[in-house]
């Protein structure tokens, strides 16, 4: 049995990896059953043998050339996986990446054998969120390891479609990760649907004037950023297997199949990207619908208290004319008995008569002046 660079076996010292220690105690380890989904060993596009555990697995392979192992594995343990990693020869920084987790997509060659992280997805509508899935995919000269750590893919679906079709499996293991390809990115489409119906609903809020749009608009958007993230590297991973399909055995109509889950790829991030944009210009669209309404509410404001101002400046003329004679008459009506005024026989005309000039006087100045 071949052991991993890097790994020693229990009851060894003990290594430390990078972010943290990927061989476990023997004193801790369970009995060794693997997280297996399914495991099955087929020859010439059929399953012929289903082994009992991982090492069975390896054990056919030898037995049986020509061969190919695929085996699913769900949420495995760290000590589960540095096994598998020991019976199939797997690449310790591979292995660590599938341990830890939270992988970016990306595609990495360890000699003979390919090490694939995708990240599928689906669209939660009722919370307008996008949940990911990660699957890490081993792909050696003769068996294909799965490590999926969340509920997609489903790939037992895609385990039975290549089942039903013998003559797609019958050409290995690339066969195998184009259909896991093909999954994820069909997978995508209707996340794409997801978020341009919630573009569309957002479009009509935000001429509707809703004030909550804004928000909405901005969650949204970082899960658009999340969702370019997870697949805008796989145009490139894809091309990648394509430019190198000569090298590595894969014949012309495998090459075509590869091609096809390349547009789709494409597809879905020209598309994320235009949502991305729309939401940008939605925001900005918002913005000024925003000033827009501010700037009428403030001239309508303002006109208001334009109008206030000018029936301030009525009440305040009209009251000024009306304390003129008020004034008079109460200065004379005083009746103290040295005011000349009480008793000059002009002395009541006179009284009016200034009243009167007075009011005019001011009714001529505030006219002049608007406020009348």
């Amino acid at each position: 049995m071949a052991r991993v660079r890097g790994f020693r076996r229990s009851g060894e010292a003990r290594e430390t990896a990078p972010e943290h220690s990927m061989d476990p105690r023997a004193a801790e380890q369970p009995p060794y059953r693997p997280t297996v989904i399914d495991n099955a060993i087929y020859q010439d596009g059929e399953r012929v043998d289903n082994p009992g555990s991982l090492a069975d697995a390896f054990e056919r392979l030898k037995d049986m050339p020509g061969s190919m192992a695929w085996i699913g594995l769900y949420r495995p343990k760290e000590w589960e996986l540095v096994k598998l990693a020991e019976e199939f020869e797997l690449h310790e920084l591979a292995l660590e990446d599938a341990i830890v987790g939270s992988q970016r997509p990306k595609a990495d060659r360890y000699g003979d054998t390919l090490f694939v992280v995708l990240r599928a997805a689906r669209y939660l509508d009722d919370v307008e969120e996008v949940a990911f899935g990660e699957v890490h995919v081993f792909v050696g000269p003769n068996f294909v390891i799965t490590v999926r750590h969340a509920e997609a893919p489903d790939l037992q679906a895609v385990r039975k479609r290549m089942e039903s079709e013998p003559d797609l499996l019958r050409q290995g293991p690339q066969a195998v990760l184009y259909a896991i390809l093909d999954a994820v990115v069909d997978g995508y489409a209707p996340v794409v649907a997801g978020l341009q119906k919630d573009i569309e609903e957002i479009e009509v809020q935000v001429f509707g004037g809703d004030p909550s749009v804004s928000r909405r608009v901005y969650e949204l958007s970082g899960e658009v950023i999340e969702f370019q993230r997870a697949t805008s590297p796989l145009v490139g991973m894809i091309h990648g297997f394509i430019a190198g399909a000569r090298k590595y055995g894969v014949n012309d109509e495998l090459q075509s199949y590869l091609r096809d889950v390349a547009d789709h790829a494409i597809t879905v991030a020209e598309r994320i990207s235009a949502f991305r944009q729309m939401l940008q210009n939605i925001l900005v669209v918002n913005s000024t619908l925003v000033t827009q309404a501010q700037n009428a509410e403030m001239a309508r404001m303002t006109e208001a208290s334009i109008q206030q101002g000018e029936e301030v400046k009525k009440i305040s003329a009209w009251a000024a004319i009306l304390f003129a004679p008020t004034l008079v008459g109460t200065i004379y009506g005083m009746n103290f008995d040295f005011m000349p005024e009480t008793h000059w026989a002009f002395g009541y005309p006179f009284a009016i008569l200034l009243m009167a000039v007075v009011c005019l006087v001011l009714y001529v100045v505030f006219k002049r002046r608007d406020w009348l």
